[in-house]
């Protein structure tokens, strides 16, 4: 009996230590955009998805930091090799996954884009393609995930408006969102909520 007391409190509190460490640093993630630290988080992340390997959780963060990484890396003979790396955090994170994830799928079409970044007029039909298909899938796997619809504006934003981009057409895009945000609710304390931060950004453009 002592035993058994002895090892639920043991897993207990490791439970409490992952949890923690995890909250700590999700924390963290909307301020990695102006610290430009998105790889040492996602070394933070994978240590902890190394440590549990049957959670997804960990190895999608650690895959959301380091996609943002290869979307931020302003030498692009290094975007290809870190957005690759997400690729391979994101797989294991999809393996201990029951069944297709909308939040994974975004981080899909984050990778595809950063390759698509390395030489957009020759990869364009690949990559951009790939990107769009990846956020079709994440609305389509959860309409209430705001996450595909704010990268797809921020996308859209970036796009010269000879091609269909621009402020304006991003506009409904971003507004969306904000409804999206508004009303969304995380399975629990460790499911992605990324993203606000970012819409309030592109919001104060418009005023």
């Amino acid at each position: 009996m002592i035993s058994l007391v002895l090892l639920i409190g043991q897993s207990t509190f490791a439970q409490d230590k992952y949890t923690d460490a995890m909250k700590k640093n999700i924390a963290m993630l909307d301020s990695m955009y102006l610290k430009q630290n998105a790889l040492t988080i996602a070394d933070n992340f994978t240590r902890i998805a190394d440590a549990e390997k049957d959670k997804w959780q960990p190895y999608y963060y650690a895959a959301y930091a380091t996609a943002v990484a290869a979307l931020n890396e302003q030498d692009v003979t290094k975007k290809d090799d870190i957005a690759d790396k997400a690729t391979s955090l994101l797989d294991k994170a999809e393996k201990n996954l029951a069944k297709p994830n909308s939040e994974t799928e975004v981080i899909r079409a984050m990778i595809a884009t950063a390759h698509l970044m390395v030489d957009p007029q020759s990869r364009y039909m690949q990559y951009g393609m790939e990107s769009n298909d990846h956020l079709k899938k994440a609305e389509q796997l959860d309409p209430t995930n705001p996450r595909p619809v704010l990268f797809q504006a921020q996308s859209v934003f970036y796009t010269p408006e000879t091609f269909g981009g621009g402020k304006d057409a991003a506009k409904p895009l971003f507004d969306k969102a904000a409804v999206l945000f508004d009303n969304f609710k995380p399975a629990d304390d460790l499911s992605p909520v990324w993203g606000k931060s970012q819409l309030d950004y592109f919001e104060k453009m418009y005023q």
